[in-house]
């Protein structure tokens, strides 16, 4: 049975986000607030983290950056009022793999778990990804180019696998928004331009040799 950890300290949101999943079939923990969440996470080791943003003691940016620092790639999904671009963008940055807004519809949650639990299965599945001198090692989550060790935040990794997965092919905004963040953003959203930007700076430039393009109006391709 798979591991979830609920990280909101309004009672009532937890009970209901706990009852919602355990209805379905997930066996479910919940912490109060971040600092509670770490150490349950050290003892738990849960599949995925459901967390709130502004909580006491460890909020949920915070909550984040601890858990990446322990290189731990588990899927972390955001649940919280603060719902401008600016707190999309801040929250992704921070280490989580999906944001979503409240007020929130339950089956759009368990949607959005499930997503990020099949998508962590179907790169377990896979091994070595390769492009030129572009390796990703899908098992260690490590990424080399020109065999040198390229360190990728949560989201940077999730979208370069997005782009190995579909190398040589056009992928617009809207099809990288839904597959690597599972969600469907509003069209205006400058998310993945920001990313695809983060990307660049660390796959591409350091090395001379481009391999993500941008093709004008349409989207992004990764090839040689």
């Amino acid at each position: 049975m798979q591991k979830i950890l609920i990280v909101e300290d309004d009672p009532q949101i937890a009970a209901l986000i706990n009852r919602a999943l355990q209805e379905v079939g997930y066996e479910t923990f919940v912490a109060f607030d971040g600092k509670m969440a770490l150490s349950m996470f050290d003892s738990l080791r849960p599949q995925l983290i459901i967390t709130d943003l502004v909580m006491p003691h460890v909020g949920g940016h915070e909550l984040c950056q601890q858990i990446r620092a322990r290189k731990k790639l588990t899927p972390i999904i955001m649940l919280t009022a603060l719902g401008s671009t600016e707190d999309v963008v801040q929250g992704l940055n921070a280490g989580a793999d999906d944001y979503m807004v409240k007020p929130f519809r339950v089956p759009e949650l368990l949607a959005r778990v499930h997503a990020q639990l099949r998508r962590v299965e179907q790169s377990e599945e896979r091994q070595i990804s390769t492009l030129a001198d572009l390796v990703l090692d899908h098992e260690t989550k490590e990424v080399y180019r020109n065999q040198e060790l390229i360190k990728l935040t949560a989201t940077e990794y999730r979208l370069l696998e997005f782009f190995m997965r579909h190398k040589g092919r056009l992928k617009t905004r809207m099809e990288i928004l839904e597959e690597v963040w599972g969600v469907s953003f509003d069209p205006a959203t400058n998310v993945v331009d920001v990313y695809v930007n983060y990307l660049r700076n660390k796959i591409d430039k350091p090395f001379g040799h481009k391999l993500l393009h941008t093709q004008i109006g349409l989207g992004f391709i990764l090839k040689e």
